[in-house]
């Protein structure tokens, strides 16, 4: 039973590190009905910049570790949300009224551009985040002793998760944004700023992936250039689960597949998580071919 909560804990930390990046590609997918293939990079060059701040800009020298990492959480998370702005403008704007076949295409460029320039600017080695920004208390839950860093992150993807459904549903904006999800045209006529609307979800969800990004630094205290690829594609596969386009269940399905993971790293071999995963990923689609909320009708967004 012991190994059943450490491993479920373990589970739901890093499910909410796949859901905040999920929220980026089921946000975008929702408004332009496109799948932002550079999102996992945007949350790469949030786990460098984060390295970056606290070590290179010496904050973690000068300020205590709690108060360094928070400022950097912010700062990372604006600097990302800045670069997801501006591929919106340069990659996919100019492309608004092509097919949906150029846009893939420019995301994938913008993809391997990015991968590229992070190797080029920091080169090809893994990086290690200081030690001492791990938390070292533990928690005693139900008997269990669970590491803080785990609970953290765990706290701080659910209150950011939280927070975004609380504007998407209670705000002008996240109504501007429901409407344009519907349909732009009609938002257009209703006086909306479509293009304020998007630019805003390539604000909003890079910004949450870079955050994932210096979460996982956090949390395993290593990063490389690759590690958008494996994290956009389990984000990317959460956010199917869950039912593309739809934001709650990107975030259950970014939890369902940490958890999953976890069990069957735990309970059959570390080797078979991913297959386990996906295993399952395939057998919910097979019953539910939309995912488990359904695939978004933009009015649930």
């Amino acid at each position: 039973m012991e190994q059943f909560f450490q491993q479920l804990l373990n589970g739901l930390a890093v499910g909410g590190i796949y859901a905040l990046v999920a929220l980026g590609y089921t946000m975008v997918y929702g408004v332009l009905k496109l799948i932002n293939f550079a999102h996992g990079d945007l949350f790469t060059i949030g786990a460098y910049l984060g390295l970056t701040l606290l070590v290179s800009g010496r904050l973690a020298g000068v300020l205590p570790p709690a108060v360094a990492v928070l400022a950097v959480f912010v700062m990372v998370g604006l600097l990302v949300a800045l670069i997801g702005v501006l591929l919106e403008r340069a990659a996919y704007r100019p492309l608004r009224g092509a097919n949906r076949l150029s846009a893939v295409v420019s995301a994938l460029g913008a993809s391997i551009f990015f991968e590229n320039a992070i190797m080029l600017i920091y080169g090809a080695r893994v990086y290690v985040y200081p030690d001492f920004l791990r938390p070292d208390f533990t928690v005693n839950l139900f008997g269990v002793s669970v590491p803080g860093v785990r609970l953290l992150i765990l706290g701080a993807s659910v209150a950011l998760m939280l927070a975004l459904s609380a504007f998407i549903q209670r705000t002008r904006m996240g109504a501007a944004i429901r409407a344009t999800a519907i349909d732009p045209g009609a938002a257009r006529l209703m006086g909306i700023n479509v293009d304020r609307v998007i630019a805003l979800v390539f604000l909003i969800g890079p910004g949450l992936g870079g955050m994932a990004g210096l979460m996982v630094g956090i949390y395993y205290g290593q990063i490389d250039f690759t590690m958008g690829w494996s994290y956009g594609l389990k984000a990317f596969t959460a956010a199917i689960l869950g039912g593309i386009g739809n934001i709650p269940g990107a975030m259950l399905g970014g939890l369902l597949l940490g958890v999953t993971e976890a069990l069957a790293a735990g309970y059959v071999a570390m080797a078979w998580k991913d297959a386990v995963a996906f295993l399952v990923l395939i057998l919910i689609l097979i019953i539910r071919p939309t995912g488990i909320l359904g695939e978004r009708t933009a009015d649930k967004l």
